[in-house]
């Protein structure tokens, strides 16, 4: 019995440890933010509280519940998981050491004889602490290394980027037409946090860029302060500032001020900041945003006039939604600094698209808007105007807005049911909003995403417009 207990405590608190560090790699390995932020509470219920407290209080009858009830239901939930854990150096580093300490712990027990039951808090809370120590001690190592590989070289130009939305595509944009000129680099995909980005300086960053375009998210407010402390930029663009994230930074007025957390760099040449953050310019400062004019957006693509020096200049650009000549403008404004205004245009004519921001796909003879990394209200309120000039059957699927408003979701159902013939609704979080919002409209409720393609294939037909709006993980 001894045997069967020490090994089933082992595999028991394993399980559970793989809970934790899972809870704590989506949220960035941030303990406040899987202990106050997370949106699926119940999954903490089922999968930590109730397994430790059964633990503890069922005696020997636990281990039923727990082979019988907790492995196969926490089987089945990883199996459904659509983001499943990454086994990075620092998971493997986790378990080596709560592993280690939940084995202490056993034989100690044994050998003394002193021990009821095993524990299962001590060796979680050691995993954990010690963890968290020693990538801290790893952090800084790392962080040192990223500033020393800036440094060295001295022909390096960095582009600092922030927005509440739009920042991955302003990055992409840039990232585009400067490249037409000089040697760039950016940060891949949605790269944005500072572990992130000094993982990038380390790693891929190569020796032979010129300009380096990085993008800078956050979640509380220092996060982009630390971001332009490592980098010490020499230019910043702060795009459109929203509700995004309002639930961290509780008002929009802490939002405004941690996205100028930006400005803080000593070699900061020059700034462009747009019409929202409220900011005066002056010799460093570029306010942009009323300046565009006539814009105007086909699902051909985007045309827009922008007063530049006293002159309108015309821009075209294939890409979709109105909404992107904000993102395009902050680009021009910066390339600028690096090219002439004909070399400005040819790169905007020949801009691609963003994968999954307003994509076009024409497939089986739909036509397949993939508009599932924009997740802001003004955005996807732009992509529903883009969607109403098509003439045939409209067929939405979202799980609305995350991270905002009670009042920004019904705005977006609102709308959503004013144009839409079918809607798709996917996630737990909003559901209860748009359901109750959305009325004219077909509805379906699609609780499992394993089952999206077979719903859309028997939902949809030939000649229909299909628009991807927002995605958001199982865990959200």
């Amino acid at each position: 019995m001894e045997i069967f207990e020490f090994i089933s405590h082992t595999v028991f608190v394993l399980l559970v440890g793989y809970y934790v560090i899972l809870s704590l790699q989506w949220f960035n390995y941030k303990l406040e933010r899987v202990v106050f932020h997370f949106n699926r509470y119940d999954w903490h219920l089922f999968f930590f509280i109730i397994p430790v407290f059964s633990y503890y209080f069922l005696g020997v009858y636990f281990w039923f519940y727990m082979y019988l009830l907790f492995v196969p239901t926490l089987f089945l939930w990883y199996r459904k998981l659509d983001k499943k854990l990454i086994f990075t150096a620092r998971v493997k580093r986790f378990f080596t050491i709560l592993l280690l300490a939940v084995l202490f712990q056993n034989l100690l027990c044994l050998a003394t004889n002193v021990c009821v039951v095993y524990g299962v808090i001590m060796p979680l809370f050691v995993a954990i602490f010690i963890s968290m120590l020693f990538e801290k001690i790893l952090f800084e190592g790392f962080k040192k290394s990223a500033i020393n590989k800036l440094k060295k070289n001295k022909k390096l130009e960095i582009i600092a980027i922030t927005a509440s939305f739009g920042k991955t595509s302003i990055k992409n944009y840039l990232y585009q037409m400067l490249s037409t000129k000089y040697n760039c680099y950016m940060t891949p995909r949605s790269v944005n946090t500072l572990g992130g980005i000094m993982k990038d300086i380390n790693d891929d960053l190569p020796d032979e860029s010129e300009i380096y375009i990085v993008e800078a998210g956050a979640r509380l407010r220092g996060d982009i302060d630390e971001i332009a402390k490592l980098l010490n930029h020499h230019y910043a663009i702060v795009g459109k500032i929203g509700e995004q994230h309002i639930e961290y930074f509780k008002t929009l007025e802490n939002i405004r001020n941690t996205k100028m957390e930006l400005l803080n760099s000593n070699r900061l040449k020059k700034a462009y900041v747009h019409v929202s953050a409220n900011v005066k310019p002056d010799s460093k400062t570029k306010v942009f945003g009323n300046e565009i004019q006539n814009v105007s957006s086909t699902l051909e693509g985007l045309c827009f006039d922008v007063e530049i020096d006293g002159k309108i200049e015309n821009f075209f650009t294939p890409l979709l939604g109105e909404f992107n000549a904000i993102n395009i403008l902050a680009a021009i404004h910066m390339c600028r600094e690096k090219m002439s205004m004909e070399e400005i245009k040819t790169a905007v004519r020949n801009l691609k698209g963003v994968e999954h921001r307003l994509q076009r796909i024409d497939a089986g003879g739909k036509l397949i808007i993939d508009d599932s990394f924009n997740g802001n209200l003004e955005g996807m309120l732009a992509s529903y105007e883009l969607a109403q000039k098509y003439d045939g059957r409209k067929v939405i699927i979202t799980p609305g807005i995350v991270e905002s408003s009670k009042e920004a979701n019904v705005e977006l159902a609102r709308k959503i049911d004013d144009i839409f013939d079918l809607v798709i609704l996917t996630g737990k979080i909003n559901l209860d909003i748009l359901d109750k919002n959305i009325n004219k409209a077909e509805k379906i409720i699609l609780r499992d995403k394993r089952e999206m393609e077979a719903i859309i294939g028997n939902s949809t037909q030939k000649g229909d417009l299909i628009l991807f709006s927002n995605d958001t993980p199982s865990f959200m």
